[in-house]
């Protein structure tokens, strides 16, 4: 097994990378949709970010994450207190998953807030996906996010430099989906498999 680090900036295209190395045969993983399912409605995670941050989160009784994310993204102290709610029960819900996925497999893992979270060493090899800063705040845009919070978001996530130098690979994301699939097959194809595979045997 390789575990893979997929990280990069919001807005960078780390989904659209994930999709490629899931069509590839990857096994993906994605750190926000865990942060989302370890929070539901129901589980002990809701219960200490309702107990934490207190009943104003809620709408109608359901978590809403604008009003969270104004919160925290505006406060590093309540933004450690997410984390610290959060972080654990992502960690133990992606090590099931590494458990049961097949002993050959290439996992990635994707993770917008790896240099932040210090977690550079839980990993094989780290890709970081950069894109220019206004691309990423057109297509932040594009998926409805205000100004200001996209800029209150960026500010809270580690730079490209400091993603680059714990990454063992940089893919440039400027360019159209082409182009981001031509770099994920040939690192799958030339790095990852083989070292998945050789680590099996």
């Amino acid at each position: 097994m390789f575990i893979v680090a997929l990280t990069g900036g919001i807005g960078s295209g780390k989904s659209a990378a994930g999709d490629c190395f899931e069509d590839l045969g990857a096994v993906v993983v994605d750190a926000d949709k865990l942060a989302r399912d370890v929070v539901e409605r129901g589980t002990d995670g809701f219960d200490e970010l309702v107990a934490t941050f207190g009943d104003e989160i809620l709408t109608n009784g359901v978590l809403d994450r604008s009003k969270l994310g104004a919160i925290v993204f505006a406060n590093p102290t309540e933004l450690k207190k997410l984390e610290e709610i959060i972080h654990p029960r992502v960690s133990e819900a992606f090590a099931e998953i590494v458990d049961e996925s097949p002993v050959d497999s290439v996992v990635i893992y994707q993770i917008p807030i790896l240099v932040e979270t210090a977690g550079r060493e839980r990993f094989d090899y780290v890709i970081t996906v950069e894109t220019d800063l206004e691309i990423r705040k057109s297509r932040l845009k594009e998926r409805g996010m205000k100004g200001y919070e996209i800029e209150a978001r960026i500010k809270a996530q580690a730079s490209d430099l400091d993603r680059a130098k714990i990454a063992d690979a940089v893919f440039n994301n400027d360019g159209d989906l082409d182009q981001l699939l031509r770099q994920a097959e040939n690192i799958y194809e030339d790095v990852l498999l083989p070292r998945a595979r050789a680590s099996a045997q």
